[in-house]
């Protein structure tokens, strides 16, 4: 089931042109994930790991469609690789809708690891990240994906769990 939040996300999304989203399952962006999947504006293609959406993600791009991915940031780990030597090497504009997992308020324990290196990692790799705590802030999406494309570089989008819980 998917919120109004969901909705403007999406709506943003193709509102920027973006034709190919691939994702993996995540309960918080399980919204987005269903309403990319039945966008007449966008093809979404499920992914097995990260790293793979993100190779999916450069051949949309050139091929000619813009694409993003939606993912967890426990995944930050898995793509540390796709992100320097292919993303940012051949500067693929890439913006990264990410569940924010770890932060206060997580249920489950092991999570809370990676959210401590996730903020770190992205500076390290130079990637500028939004942090989303209240779903007003989606307003804010448009112009960071226009950033991102016009300088061709990816953008981490943060989405805290304080973000989906007062997502409606």
């Amino acid at each position: 089931m998917h919120t109004p939040t969901d909705s403007r996300i999406v709506e943003c999304l193709a509102d920027n042109d973006i034709g190919f989203v691939t994702s993996l399952p995540c309960k918080q962006l399980a919204g987005v994930i269903e309403l990319a999947d039945q966008s007449p504006d966008m093809v979404h293609v499920p992914c097995n790991r990260e790293d793979e959406g993100m190779g999916m993600c450069t051949g949309a791009y050139l091929g000619g469609t813009r694409s993003a991915i939606l993912m967890q940031n426990t995944a930050l780990g898995v793509v540390v690789n796709s992100l320097a030597t292919l993303i940012q090497f051949y500067r693929v504009p890439l913006p990264m809708i990410i569940s924010y997992r770890g932060e206060v308020g997580e249920p489950v324990a092991c999570q809370v690891e990676m959210a401590i290196h996730t903020r770190p990692l992205l500076r390290m790799l130079h990637i500028p990240a939004y942090v989303f705590s209240d779903p007003s802030e989606v307003d804010l999406l448009g112009g960071i994906l226009n950033h991102c494309f016009m300088c061709r570089k990816p953008v981490a989008v943060l989405a805290q769990a304080s973000f989906w819980s007062k997502a409606q």
